[in-house]
């Protein structure tokens, strides 16, 4: 937590001044490292984004395509041959500090960003920078859970990233030099953009973080070309009571005093204005329905819920709004009046399901904190199923005391961010999992404008055991296909590939690959830090490469390191 600036080595000039805190910030020319060693790249068209589920030599979405299912259909690496993968280069970063960026690959070039929101660009056969981008960070920068940033984004001519002081920049993908900046909130108040943006239809949408700071969550779309505000759509309704739910998703009473509640609503009013509600990952977007659905994270403050009557929609909850006008179209809620911090998080995937009468519709997927994988309708956000739990359930709903009180998943617990991957072929749905005990303790806290808003602590205990896993869900069934135990508690992300398998990091620096259909371990490489970044998958020069970043994680306190690697098969 803090403040943070980071200064240009070189500042060219400055055109104009900021006119107002949330109008388009004055283009700063700002100094890029290294030359440029490329002619024009070619274009990102809103074409080669509609079609990039089926592309085999490039990476152009943070989850691989619109529907997020980080499955890459490239089949040269496969079970057969991957004990030859090797790596083919790696490349430092001038930041040792968390990785949680997704490599873009664009016709051979290859876009990272680190903590701090710096940017490279890379010839992705050899690793070799192209030009190096640094944000002129603010004065004020408040943000949780590490200065990480999770990507750029290509569209047109320009690559976008969202910054930890609040901001969207537009910068040009040939030279890296900034094209346009608007600032999306005030940091002040407790806003920060860790998210990578998306792109589509002339539009970016970015949402943002700061649930664990009394902000009121959104998530925006701007003009691609100009940086204008086209519409909003809060995470936290002006009418958050909701329905007083006293189950969660999975049918288990949450101990609820709705009485209380009800007398607080009457004296405190509705919370909505500081109810937080995070967006922290891409949205999946629906192409025929013109539909973007996303999930929102916890309520604030995240354990003291007495001054935050009613369910507190929409936090804890897949959202889904109409892409052209941002207005609302459907939401499911998991957890209503969280105290808990178990967030939704993961990004949602769409895909083909079977519903719970045996025919095939239009589904969204995600995988939560509390450790289930939610399967739901796609055309009202109903839920069909909620899979088998990939992780230890003890103690549920038990409320926090100020003495502290113990219940699984913890606030860690189930998937944190990281995204899934699925593999539709085989309808199976790839998730990462924690498990870290915790006592939850809960202390009244009055709004304290900005700053971090807890309303108590969770605490791991520190005697008891911590591990991780990866499981493979049946969508279709909810049964559990598959699982591998990890020593430590697993957090980045996953991917799948048309060659049969998954690829997933782990903080202690194994990189690995595992059989697809039954989760056996058929390669690995021990990087120098925490791999807990999601992989990625590319082609340049008739070769599939994979790659990760490793650079550790603030959350679980992994090493750090500074290493975007790439491999391929060796002969």
């Amino acid at each position: 937590m803090g403040n943070k600036r980071i200064n240009n080595l070189f500042l060219n000039l400055f055109v104009g001044w900021c006119i107002a805190l949330f109008s388009i910030s004055s283009v700063q020319s700002q100094e890029v490292g290294g030359g440029t060693l490329y002619g024009d790249m070619l274009t990102v068209t809103q074409d080669m984004l509609d079609r990039a589920a089926s592309d085999s030599n490039n990476f152009l979405h943070t989850n691989g395509n619109y529907k997020q299912t980080r499955y890459y259909p490239a089949r040269q690496i496969n079970v057969g041959n991957v004990d030859r993968l090797q790596r083919a280069w790696t490349f430092e970063t001038e930041v040792v500090e968390s990785l949680e960026t997704t490599p873009i690959i664009v016709n051979g070039v290859m876009y990272v960003t680190t903590s701090f929101n710096h940017v490279y660009a890379l010839n992705a056969e050899t690793g070799q920078e192209i030009w190096h981008y640094k944000h002129d960070m603010g004065p004020i920068t408040t943000y949780c859970c590490g200065p990480n940033n999770r990507g750029v984004f290509p569209y047109g001519d320009k690559v976008y990233m969202g910054t930890l002081d609040a901001k969207l920049v537009a910068l040009d993908a040939k030279t890296g030099r900034l094209a346009w900046a608007t600032q999306i909130a005030d940091p002040e108040l407790g806003y920060s953009e860790t998210m990578a943006p998306t792109a589509v239809d002339g539009k970016i949408l970015i949402g943002t973080n700061g649930g664990e700071y009394g902000i009121r969550g959104f998530v925006k779309a701007y003009d691609a070309d100009t940086g204008k505000e086209l519409w909003t759509f809060h995470t936290t309704a002006e009418n958050s009571v909701g329905v007083w739910a006293t189950k969660d998703a999975t049918g288990r009473d949450m101990l609820r005093d709705i009485r209380a509640e009800k007398a607080a609503l009457k004296k405190l009013g509705d919370p909505y204005k500081t109810l937080g509600g995070g967006v922290w990952q891409n949205m999946a977007i629906d192409r025929e329905t013109n539909t973007v659905y996303f999930v929102a994270g916890n309520p604030s403050p995240d354990l003291y819920g007495a001054i935050r009557p009613g369910d507190n929609l929409y936090t804890n909850s897949l959202v889904a709004v109409d892409l052209s006008t941002g207005k609302y179209k459907c939401h499911f809620q998991y957890i209503a009046h969280d105290v808990w911090d178990l967030d939704a998080v993961s990004p949602p995937i769409l895909t083909t399901v079977v519903d719970d009468r045996g025919n095939e519709v239009k589904g969204v997927l995600h995988a939560g904190k509390t450790g289930y994988v939610y399967v739901h309708r796609a055309k009202d956000c109903s839920l069909i199923r909620f899979s088998e739990p990939m992780v230890v359930q003890e103690n549920r709903w038990v409320l926090p005391t100020p003495e502290g009180e113990r219940m699984l998943p913890g606030a860690n617990g189930g998937v944190e961010w990281s995204p899934m991957a699925i593999d539709p072929n085989l309808g199976l749905a790839y998730a990462i999992n924690l498990h870290q005990p915790m006592t939850y303790h809960v202390e009244a806290t009055p709004y304290p404008g900005g700053k971090l808003w807890l309303g108590g602590a969770f605490k791991v205990i520190a005697e008891e055991q911590q591990w991780g896993n990866i499981t493979a869900v049946d969508y279709n069934t909810g049964k559990i296909k598959w699982k591998v135990k990890t020593e430590q508690p697993m957090i980045g992300g996953i991917l799948a590939t048309g060659g049969g398998l998954v690829f997933t990091g782990e903080g202690n620096g194994w990189f690995r690959a595992f059989d697809s259909k039954t989760g056996e371990l058929l390669w690995q490489y021990k990087a120098n830090a925490g791999v807990n970044a999601p992989p990625a998958s590319y082609n340049v020069g008739g070769n599939q490469y994979i790659v990760v970043g490793a650079g550790g994680n603030v959350q679980l306190d992994y090493k750090r390191g500074n290493e975007i690697i790439a491999f391929k098969l060796g002969r």
